[in-house]
């Protein structure tokens, strides 16, 4: 598979494996963390979420500014992996749920996600440019896309493996303590702490509260929501340090290998025209203009896309069975549909679009982006149509009840991840790939953090479903993805001539 690619592809491919290990192992959890943690709303946390991921993704163009300015990506992205470790630390220490001071324990925790986010910017936009150095050699060039494939896989291996470390973690921490997991109980703890149960939360409270104690019965559901609690988020902090150990797989994979790996200050490592030719200004500015084009147009499909950790992780919770087949599972263990799915499905792309290629049929990165965004709007329009049919109820009555009256069959979402996989599969390996190739030499670290700049933005814009999330049906809610998919999809469709001219 590797065939024909560089030498630094396959340990570029397991540094970011390792570093998207400990990234997905928190974003598993963050969301339901957030709201377990600090008794917030599906929207209050759904600000802080898309917040973290817009800066995340958003200081990528900082990362690479600073590389194209010294020209040094390896010691950026280095420093990079350093500050997201310490991040993590920070994360990692458990303190006492309910906390004492809310405000206080919130900006410590936003604090830490912003030092994740920094050194991420610093790491993740310039290692993907350095991937597209490897292929400015011109033996090279034509594996691009495909280089690109391989890439993007390697990070969804470490992501495939890190919701079952994060979540194990937890669940092991509650068994240590007396407990077993269920998604349900910690809003309802929350009310029963703070006087705001109903009659009939107070009920399943109870039920829910025998259900899990392995202990002594239980007698008081004040005391049992308040040890609960404590035990759940300390188990979701301690989650966090299988993300600095992965942190620090990575970084010893990175400084071991990156001799192999290609430097802008050495000439002779590049072909002729990528290292000698001056590129004319009105070209560097048909490229920046052509990019600037897919980035506002893809924020749109990341809008969609990246509910994945949002609204997708409420649906599982709210509204889902967690069983199959007698397997019941936690909340967190469908988010590994997707990873595993880009696992399995990637060879079969790659080989379709080789043998496309053969017969010189293969299409252009700008069409195949245009086809993913129809296809994750397909994804959403399955949500809608099953929300609606089954005629789930408005999440204020589930905040009531605390348990949904309506649950659908968790083949709902994994058909749902099955297609936005595909999509995934369509735009965001071929998105990078089409970056690197089309950046002018001078601002290939910028414009990757570009590309991760619109990825913020959509990810920013992911608040305004987990509001109407709580507000709408949700099959309305659904419709949203659906509208923004398909509008996206023809417009990047009216472009595709342009952008395929300037990319040649």
């Amino acid at each position: 598979m590797l065939k024909n690619h560089p030498k630094g592809l396959l340990t570029a491919s397991l540094a970011n494996m390792g570093e998207r290990f400990g990234f997905y192992t928190m974003i598993a959890i963050l969301a339901l963390f957030l709201q377990t943690k600090f008794n917030l709303t599906g929207a209050h946390a759904g600000i802080i979420y898309s917040a973290f991921l817009a800066s995340l993704y958003a200081l990528s163009l900082v990362g690479g500014l600073v590389a194209d300015r010294t020209r040094n990506y390896k010691n950026t992205i280095f420093i990079g992996l350093i500050i997201m470790a310490f991040g993590y630390l920070l994360l990692s220490f458990p303190t006492p749920t309910p906390v004492a001071n809310q405000t206080t324990a919130l900006v410590f925790a936003c604090g830490a996600l912003l030092m994740v986010a920094f050194g991420n910017g610093l790491f993740k936009g310039n290692l993907q440019a350095v991937v597209g150095q490897m292929y400015d050699n011109e033996k090279y060039g034509k594996m691009r896309d495909s280089g690109f494939s391989l890439f993007y896989m390697f990070i969804n291996i470490g992501a495939m493996v890190s919701p079952f470390a994060a979540m194990g973690v937890r669940n092991w921490w509650l068994k240590t303590n007396g407990f077993l997991y269920d998604a349900n109980l910690p809003s309802l703890c929350h009310q029963q702490l703070n006087g705001t149960i109903t009659a009939q939360g107070s009920e399943n409270l109870a039920v829910l509260a025998a259900d899990v104690s392995q202990g002594a019965p239980v007698v008081d559901l004040t005391t049992f929501a308040g040890e609960y609690l404590n035990t759940f988020t300390t188990g979701f902090h301690y989650a966090f340090v299988v993300a600095i150990l992965a942190m620090l797989l990575s970084t010893v994979v990175y400084l071991v290998n990156r001799k192999t790996y290609p430097d802008p200050k050495d000439k002779s490592a590049l072909s002729a025209q990528a290292a000698v030719a001056e590129m004319p200004l009105q070209e560097i500015r048909q490229r920046i203009w052509a990019l600037m084009a897919v980035f506002g147009i893809v924020i749109f499909f990341w809008f969609s896309f990246n509910q994945s950790g949002l609204m997708l992780t409420f649906f599982a919770r709210d509204y889902t069975e967690l069983s199959l087949f007698g397997w019941s599972f936690s909340v967190e263990a469908l988010q590994t549909v997707n990873p595993v799915m880009i696992v399995l499905l990637t060879p079969i792309i790659m080989s379709f679009y080789g043998w496309l290629r053969a017969k010189g049929k293969e299409p252009s990165a700008p069409k195949k982006i245009a086809i993913g965004m129809g296809i994750a709007g397909a994804a959403f329009l399955l949500l809608a149509i099953v929300s609606r049919v089954a005629d789930l109820p408005l999440h204020s009555e589930v905040v009531a009840a605390g348990v949904s009256a309506v649950k659908v069959t968790p083949w709902v979402l994994i058909g749902t991840y099955f297609i936005l996989t595909i999509a995934e599969l369509f735009i965001s390996p071929l998105g990078i790939s089409f970056v690197s190739k089309v950046a002018p030499p001078k601002y290939q670290g910028m414009m990757q953090g570009g590309w991760l700049t619109a990825t913020g933005i959509g990810n920013l814009l992911m608040l305004v479903g987990a509001v109407f999330y709580e507000l709408i049906p949700i099959w309305a809610a659904w419709s949203i993805f659906v509208v923004a998919c398909m509008l996206s999809m023809f417009t990047m469709l009216f472009m595709v001539k342009w952008l395929e001219r300037i990319a040649k």
